[in-house]
């Protein structure tokens, strides 16, 4: 199947700008590994422009009534549903993940972009009684103001939208840097807000080097909201540079979710939910399964079940029908997947399923099952990002709670269990931002997303995805 791709333009203050005597760099297809397109960089004189922009809109945008941006940002959703067949396969033709999943992806968005639009009509103060008579307490939220927000390749549309509909729903401009690998979903996401009658200046787009554009951004006077998802050392960078300025940060970094299946649950139906969700985006999701820890007695159906369902996915391209699982996104996933398996095979380890690269084009790797390794392994350690799964067994809850809360990371976990009192020690026991309790459901509009440790700090989703770009205002008032 051949589609079209999308113009790739920087938008700044209300006008698209094209590659007119910019820097730029190909986008690559890594199910070919062919360039789609080719991206203009922004120039200091534009993220100058897009800073000066942003302030001027950021007034703008205050200055209007919850209702009426909400009525923009609910057009902006509609674009996006109207939309979603060109924009899901413009994602999956830069970033890997198969069509249905790109669908469901640039779907989930609009839904975002409405649960915010609707949310941000409610974000009320509240009077607090005073303790002199005659005097009135007031508490109220503000838009923090201009927001620099940054994304990774994984997710080219849920990610900005993410940061976009709750800066925009408070009341705050943003300048958005998405991933110059996957740029086009973010463009297509602009293009809906900017059509649905966005005010210039109120979102921008720009790319370019990362490190650069970042620290030309964040220390700017101008910007007073930091959001950034990626990897931990980055995360720790922008975190650093955001507090320089004293500016708010939102820091969504790196996991290695631990998923334990106790003795009381049913490991092939354990085995069924789990495997379809570790193979999503070819693993390459911050929340994804990723240490697998069954209990013995479950252990060898539970492998079994999982094997055979990584031997079944198909992989190819992610237009293709019938494709259940497309390419890495680049070249370095690759060379990190086997990596990751010489360490396993050196420590004694065994491939149940895969271990290898597919084919002669493309970026691809084959849904991977290990066994017997050590838990000091680079698979057990280090976050995989790929179509790995490493299962051991354990004995006991204290074990496995210990092994599971052993590493730095504490965004995601996934539990099975048919005692609602493992289920609730669990939860209380587990050091992690979200769990899954017989259930994969951990990231919708409506509920809070992020981690502890050093897996970052603050959420997006639900009320606190709003509250993130807010400042509280006490007003005491005689």
């Amino acid at each position: 199947m051949s589609t079209a791709y999308t113009d790739l333009k920087l938008y700044i203050d209300g006008k698209w700008l094209n590659g007119e005597g910019r820097k730029s760099e190909d986008v690559i297809n890594p199910a070919t590994g062919k360039v789609l397109a080719k991206l203009p960089h922004a120039s200091k004189a534009d993220l100058d422009a897009a800073l000066a922009a942003a302030e001027k809109g950021f007034k703008v945008w205050k200055a209007m009534s919850a209702y009426d941006r909400s009525k923009i940002m609910r057009k902006a959703a509609d674009l996006l549903r109207e939309r979603h067949d060109h924009v899901a396969k413009v994602q999956t033709q830069e970033q890997g993940k198969v069509y249905p999943e790109s669908r469901m992806e640039v779907l989930t968005s609009a839904d975002i972009i409405d649960w915010y639009a609707e949310e941000g009509r409610r974000s009320y103060g509240r009077i607090v009684p005073g303790r002199v008579k005659g005097v009135r307490q007031i508490v109220v939220q503000e838009p923090v103001g201009v927001v620099a927000a940054f994304t990774p390749w994984n997710f080219p549309t849920l990610t900005p939208v993410r940061k976009i509909a709750g800066a925009l729903a408070a009341g705050c401009s943003v300048i958005i840097k998405a991933s110059e690998e996957t740029p086009g979903g973010c463009v297509e996401l602009v293009k809906c807000f900017a059509d649905a009658g966005l005010p210039e200046g109120v979102l921008n787009l720009v790319f370019g080097v990362p490190a650069e554009v970042s620290e030309h951004l964040i220390g700017s006077e101008v910007v007073k909201k930091v959001s950034f998802t990626g990897s931990i050392p980055v995360g720790k960078l922008l975190a650093g540079l955001a507090a320089k300025g004293m500016k708010k940060a939102t820091m969504e970094l790196g996991g290695h979710s631990p998923v334990m299946v106790f003795a009381d649950a049913d490991p092939e139906k354990a085995a069924d939910t789990i495997a379809a969700f570790k193979y999503r985006n070819a693993g390459q999701v911050c929340i994804s399964p990723t240490r697998f820890y069954v209990h013995e007695n479950g252990y060898n159906k539970f492998v079994a079940r999982f094997t055979e369902y990584a031997k079944n996915i198909k992989l190819g391209d992610g237009l293709e029908k019938g494709t259940t699982m497309g390419p890495l996104a680049n070249p370095r996933r690759l060379d990190a997947m086997e990596s990751i398996v010489n360490d396993a095979k050196a420590r004694g380890g065994k491939v149940a399923a895969g271990g290898s690269r597919h084919g002669n084009q493309g970026f691809f790797f084959q849904p991977t099952v290990l066994t017997d390794i050590p838990d000091d392994s680079k698979i057990m350690t280090q976050e995989p990002f790929g179509p790995i799964a490493p299962i051991v067994p354990f004995k006991t809850f204290d074990e496995v709670m210990e092994r599971a809360n052993s590493l730095e990371f504490g965004l995601a976990a996934y539990a099975f269990t048919n005692s609602s009192a493992t289920a609730n020690a669990v939860g209380d026991a587990i050091e992690s931002g979200m769990i899954g309790i017989n259930s994969v459901a951990i990231s919708t509009p409506e509920t809070p997303f992020g981690g502890v440790k050093e897996s970052g700090y603050g959420s997006e989703g639900g009320i606190e995805g709003l509250e993130a770009y807010m400042n509280v205002k006490f007003i005491s008032q005689a």
